[in-house]
């Protein structure tokens, strides 16, 4: 296995760790989830924006085709950040407006269905040829996120625009995904990350002023939460996470990340105090179990 790929599944575990506690993150901060995600992304985009233009400008002083007429980033570049940004605040937008709308169960699951769109595009779009274990991986991950989140839905199902909203945010998940496996071709991870927390937080600070939501008045844990979310789960968990994009599969990662919930539902126990029972812990064994198939069928591949 080459360096960079190492390297890749060691930022994308510490990556699903940082993502996990987005969670936990939003239910300290007890503010509106598009508030918390908005303004952790605004905060997120000032502390990237300097170590963003650093890297850049390091990166065109180093190039042998640097010229003085070189842009800073071309159009294809910036329009690769930007669809990025959009189909994270599509994403969150959705999914928060869902779980009010619908049971926070149904919003989770059908959100987490993001891996199954992303391999079906891989396959019939990008000619990827995934193995058989990696199907089974994939199976054993889905049944086990399923077991996980879903059985409060399944307690009690009901389909209504909220579920639906709920599943739309699975689309758009999933269009992130492909599009920062695109997105890093062209550009570098911390370049790419900027772009995408500052465009995508700019899209959901605007869905909250035409919602009416308020920022200011809350409590100073509110925004230490929210400070605690930019700082680790925006900067650090989605950072790794485009760097792991940037040299392992989209197929790949977006099923290993099912493995974050799995994960936010552990750390819930001591830090809100909730409790999984014996179903929910074996469909976390499940998850792990399918994120390893995935990813060794990958290892194979790659020879």
């Amino acid at each position: 296995m080459r360096k960079a790929q190492v390297f890749s599944y060691i930022a994308l575990a510490v990556g699903i760790v940082a993502l996990s506690m987005s969670g936990i993150f939003t239910r300290w901060s007890q503010a509106p989830g598009i508030v918390t995600t908005s303004v952790r992304m605004l905060i997120a985009s000032l502390v990237l924006t300097p170590l963003a233009v650093r890297a850049r400008l390091r990166a065109r002083s180093s190039s042998q085709q640097a010229d003085a007429t070189q842009p800073f980033l071309t159009r294809k570049q910036l329009a690769l950040g930007l669809l990025g940004g959009l189909c994270m605040a599509l994403d969150i937008g959705t999914w928060s407006t869902a779980v009010t709308m619908t049971r926070i169960a149904n919003a989770t699951l059908l959100n987490n269905i993001a891996p199954l769109w992303v391999v079906l595009f891989s396959v019939f779009y990008w000619g990827e040829r995934p193995k058989g274990w990696f199907w089974v991986g994939l199976a054993f991950s889905m049944s086990g996120a399923i077991v996980v989140l879903g059985g409060d839905a399944f307690n009690h199902p009901q389909l209504t625009a909220g579920d639906l909203l709920g599943l739309g945010s699975s689309l758009f998940w999933a269009a992130y995904y492909l599009a920062t496996s695109i997105g890093r071709r062209h550009l570098d991870a911390l370049t790419y990350i900027w772009l995408v927390t500052l465009s995508g937080g700019l899209i959901l600070f605007s869905m909250v002023g035409i919602l009416g939501l308020p920022v200011a008045g809350f409590p100073l844990s509110t925004y230490l939460a929210i400070l605690g979310a930019a700082l680790f789960t925006q900067i650090c968990g989605h950072f790794l996470l485009t760097y792991a994009l940037g040299h392992l599969p989209a197929s790949v990662v977006s099923p290993t990340m099912l493995g974050a919930p799995v994960l936010t539902s552990l750390l819930a126990i001591p830090l809100a105090s909730e409790a999984l029972n014996l179903w929910q812990i074996l469909g976390g064994l499940a998850v792990v179990g399918g994120i390893l198939l995935v990813n060794l069928s990958n290892k194979k591949d790659a020879g």
